[in-house]
């Protein structure tokens, strides 16, 4: 069977997207694996499925494929890309998109270029989710705010957040230096977090609204970058006076704005583009 698809991007962090508007497609773990594998797939921290919505509040679903296969509730930098694959193909009127996730319903704004086609997407996020257990956590009290966690490396003082998926913010002196790719599985899996975590690796730029940001994302491993985790990393900073509540995340990748407004709800801007589109062949087995 053949496979057509479109390799885009939000600031680094790539996925393979399908249109799957007349129900054509059911990947198991295996096929996902395969898809985004960057040696004998098309590549991608993951794959995103074009559906239609079953909420009829919503325009359209977005099902996320993390690139180890399994299903993520929302991804910041996907959503962003679902929208310009939507927009770019005229498939928006206007210029507000209700997207429908396994974390709830996301209402994307865009700006458009001089040809129409999507330069920018403004994403409400929703608002934060600081319960232990709502996260979900295994740590008691109101919430998760530095709160220390021994792992074979170390022990690591974290912040959690929920933004529809689980975050872990430790703040750091150095980003560069932090321990992402040694320290990030060891907290990703830790007991703390039963459903697993993603986690942020932060360093606040003293006297700027800026934070300068390094993520291993769960199920997926080192990214360029992340957009829920840039979300709940600016709600960790606000709540330790490390930012206002407006502040620049810088990633490897590049730059989000993000904003904690006054109706609680986290707002997240930014890029994203398609590099090429193509067409594989699937495997018999798969």
């Amino acid at each position: 069977m053949e496979l057509a698809f479109a390799k885009m991007h939000g600031l680094g962090n790539d996925f393979v997207v399908v249109d799957d508007l007349a129900g054509t497609w059911d990947f198991d773990p295996d096929a996902v694996r395969w898809i985004c594998d960057r040696h004998f797939g098309v590549g991608a921290d993951g794959l995103i499925l074009v559906r239609p919505a079953t909420d009829p509040a919503c325009d359209f679903f977005m099902l996320y494929y993390n690139g180890d296969g399994t299903t993520a509730e929302m991804c910041g930098n996907g959503v962003r890309c679902f929208a310009k694959w939507l927009v770019d193909r005229g498939m928006v009127a206007g210029d507000t998109i209700t997207v429908q996730t396994l974390g709830g319903p996301r209402r994307v704004d865009v700006e458009r270029d001089a040809e129409g086609m999507l330069l920018l997407a403004r994403v409400d996020m929703g608002e934060p989710v600081l319960d232990p257990k709502l996260i979900p956590t295994t740590f008691t009290g109101v919430a998760v705010m530095d709160c220390p966690v021994e792992t074979e490396a170390g022990t690591f003082n974290v912040t959690a957040v929920s933004m529809g998926n689980p975050h872990a913010i430790i703040w750091v002196d150095d980003v560069d230096s932090a321990p992402v790719e040694t320290v990030g599985p060891l907290i990703e899996n830790h007991a703390f977090f039963p459903k697993k975590t993603n986690v942020e690796f932060a360093e606040a730029v003293h006297g700027e609204d800026r934070v300068r940001l390094r993520v291993w994302e769960r199920g997926v491993g080192k990214t360029l970058a992340c957009g829920t985790g840039a979300c709940a990393t600016l709600v960790a900073a606000v709540l330790s006076c490390r930012s206002g509540r407006t502040a620049t995340i810088e990633l490897p990748g590049g730059e989000l704005v993000v904003a904690w407004g006054t109706d609680h709800h986290v707002y997240m801007t930014g890029p994203a583009e398609q590099v090429f589109a193509g067409v594989i062949d699937l495997p018999d087995e798969e």
